[in-house]
């Protein structure tokens, strides 16, 4: 029988075939699969980027690194100044669920990672910094603007009826009294002292080393470094190959990140409104970086 050239064609690729799927399934029988193939462990991976103001999106998903037992690790990326301090504390008791379950966290400073910043990262199993990371700025800082001037000006009074006397403390139409200020002050103090706890236990550094340079005052990592502040000089690069081997995890762990979202001109608005048009008094752990010419 006669065998056409468009049959010759067809036989010749159909045994190609074979032989490909025959080489693929005899070299998945000899070869590993990859650390970074189906099924391989991962290591969790947040950004905490600009002023600290809505943890929620950011609890939400550490809570979902937690739970994926692929997930061996996490490593959260800072570059914020700081921010809320009940905002800073809901994140950081979020990454101790996770060191909870076994899993490290290794911190990766950026440009800025002061103050909130820091406080979010002090408990970190381990935390990088690169030489120039502005950090430190231990410190908390309430700021109560008074307009009353400005609006005896123009002519214009506000009435306010209260309950008690303090009901409208931090109010900008009007003067502090010395009484206000002595109750604002102590719970600043209050607060303040809980971050250098915080810190002391989480560095394992005596409360005296730490009170010495907690007084505000910004760090270079380098600086950070030789106050035992962060654990290592590096980029995020070296940040991935500690927590690599931290969680004994092998070749090249992917990095689980959050779904992008497509950020509208609305979600900008309403985030700035919620970062500034906060209930007074406003209580922070943050950085003014226009003071370190950032």
């Amino acid at each position: 029988m006669r065998i056409s050239n468009y049959q010759k064609l067809v036989g010749f690729s159909v045994l190609l075939a074979i032989v490909a799927i025959s080489g693929f399934t005899t070299a998945l029988t000899r070869v590993s699969i990859p650390s970074f193939g189906f099924g391989s462990k991962k290591i969790g991976y947040v950004k905490i980027e600009g002023a600290i103001a809505d943890p929620q999106p950011i609890v939400a998903w550490l809570e979902q690194l937690r739970e994926d037992d692929d997930v061996a690790a996490v490593i959260v990326r800072i570059n914020s100044p700081g921010g809320s301090v009940a905002a800073a504390y809901e994140i950081l008791n979020a990454l101790k669920r996770i060191q909870a379950r076994g899993k490290p966290v290794v911190v990766s400073m950026g440009n800025v990672a002061a103050s909130g910043g820091y406080y979010i990262a002090c408990h970190a199993d381990k935390i990088v910094a690169t030489p120039g990371t502005l950090t430190g700025s231990i410190g908390v800082i309430m700021e109560l603007p008074d307009v009353s001037e400005l609006m005896d000006k123009v002519g214009i009074r506000v009435n306010v009826i209260k309950s008690s006397n303090y009901k409208d403390i931090g109010s900008p139409f009007r003067p502090m009294n010395p009484d206000e200020r002595r109750l604002l002050k102590d719970i600043v103090d209050e607060v303040y002292n809980d971050f250098v706890d915080l810190v002391a236990e989480g560095r394992n550094l005596p409360r005296d080393s730490v009170e010495k340079i907690a007084d505000g005052r910004i760090l270079t990592g380098k600086q950070a470094y030789e106050y035992g502040l962060v654990d290592t000089l590096g980029d995020f690069l070296t940040a991935y190959n500690i927590a690599k081997s931290l969680a004994n995890l092998r070749g090249k762990p992917p990095l689980k990140r959050p779904k992008r979202r497509r950020v509208t001109l609305l979600d900008l608005l309403l985030h700035e409104v919620r970062t500034w048009m906060t209930v007074w008094p406003k209580l922070e752990y943050r950085v003014a970086l226009d003071e370190v010419g950032s």
